[in-house]
């Protein structure tokens, strides 16, 4: 028995599942998760001492690779005076500020402990800001697990329903409407539905949690042009892509200005924080300035706030960072799309920039019902064979791969070597 097993057959005794979040579990996969003892770099170490190449890098917040040196060092520095105060400090002004100067629709931006926390308070605000209680979001696209967003999510849920979890009140989902990802007509009808009742439209500007899913060409552009029409907020879930395809986000990539923008852990650098930010107006609807009530004790973090304004800050200074990774996925994904071609096989591999994605389907995935399509006994059986080839990916069909500024050309070529030998017709 190895170590991960060993750890796993105790986990199941006293964590649910015997993990702390369903999407670390391999129970699709037939095995024991790997338990990670640390990470350096792009690549990741188990506790029974193999190495991988990661691709998951901690869902994303990894952007410059694991321990990277000036961040760690940024924390090991805040330690020194504190874990945690529960009052104000210098360091989160400085945070909103570097964000606020720097992205062109933040005006205001409040810190919480999660992209969960950003997305549930970013609904809230607009719900008191517009005076309306109807949220329109997309199946397949996963905001969360507050109750009101449980409804056709995507990541670990990835199942149809009203709504998608037990627990969940079905008055608490009864204001979600869901609509078809890359569909303006859908989002259309649903706001004829319910005239003058729709308080925001939210949306991963990138589908990234039924796998890798871009937007189709004016597909941003309409959502804009529908609020705009219909006095509804548009709200931008960048919980992936945000500083990751741009520093400016998904926002600054395609060019649309969301009304509200919500952020996850790679504003912490891999710290349990999330963000949400926009226009002021907005934004002082929120306690303690306005009526819309949000709080949270160990939110501005100082040990997070530190380690992401570092990140933040490196971005920002090295813009050469996004060239790089843009490079990096044409080399990775354009790789694995010419592997495919030899092979003859009829795959899809869905990217943008340094995202992707290979559905097992030989049809295209547009939206949560092309996604589904996938084979996903087909992900397993090359899952198990990456992983044996020290490749270490999400363990499901429906997450993205993400790469790191600390992937090498070498490491890249490793990798395609590995999909090469994997993927069979």
């Amino acid at each position: 028995m190895t170590k991960s097993e060993a750890l796993f057959e105790r986990a199941v005794k006293r964590i649910p599942g015997g993990v702390n979040s369903p999407v670390r579990a391999y129970g699709a996969i037939g095995e024991a998760p790997r338990f990670i003892e640390r990470a350096d770099g792009c690549y990741i170490y188990d506790v029974d001492g193999n190495r991988y190449i990661d691709y998951i890098d901690s869902w994303g917040p990894m952007i410059l690779g694991h321990n990277f040196p000036e961040i760690r060092e940024s924390v090991v520095k805040a330690c020194e005076n504190g874990l945690s105060f529960g009052c104000a400090t210098e360091i989160e002004v400085e945070m909103a500020e570097f964000i606020c100067e720097r992205i062109p629709h933040i005006d205001m931006v409040r810190m919480v402990n999660s992209g969960t926390e950003a997305v549930m308070s970013a609904i809230r605000a607009a719900r008191g800001f517009t005076g309306r209680n109807k949220i329109i979001k997309f199946a397949g696209c996963y905001h969360g697990h507050s109750d009101a967003m449980l409804v056709s999510a995507g990541s670990g849920v990835m199942t149809s329903g009203v709504p998608d979890s037990a627990g969940v009140p079905k008055g608490c989902t009864q204001d979600t409407m869901t609509a078809v990802y890359n569909d303006l007509e859908s989002v259309r009808t649903l706001i004829e539905q319910a005239p003058g009742e729709v308080a925001a439209v939210i949306v991963e500007p990138v589908g990234a949690n039924m796998g890798v899913v871009p937007p189709s060409a004016g597909f941003l552009e309409g959502l804009r042009t529908l609020c705009d029409e219909n006095g509804a907020l548009l709200i931008f879930d960048e919980v992936i892509t945000g500083f990751r395809l741009a520093f400016g986000g998904a926002a600054e990539y395609f060019g649309i200005r969301p009304d509200i923008v919500t952020y996850g852990k790679i504003i912490g650098a891999g710290m349990p924080v999330g963000a949400y930010g926009g226009r002021r107006e907005i934004m002082e609807m929120v306690s303690p300035v306005g009526k819309v009530y949000q709080a949270g004790t160990l939110s501005g973090n100082p040990i997070a706030m530190a380690a992401g304004l570092t990140q933040l800050k490196y971005l920002y200074s090295h813009p050469e960072v996004y060239t790089n990774l843009s490079e990096k996925g044409r080399m990775l994904y354009g790789g694995m799309r010419k592997i495919l071609e030899e092979k003859g096989i009829r795959y899809q591999l869905n990217s943008v920039e340094s995202l992707g994605c290979v559905f097992f389907t030989d049809q295209p995935v547009v939206d949560y019902t092309s996604a589904k399509t996938s084979d996903t006994k087909a992900f397993v059986e090359y899952f198990k064979a990456m992983l044996k080839s020290g490749i270490h990916m999400a363990p499901s069909q429906f997450e993205a791969m993400f790469l790191s500024n600390a992937h090498t050309e070498e490491v890249i070529e490793e990798t395609l070597d590995a999909v090469r030998k994997c993927l069979k017709v």
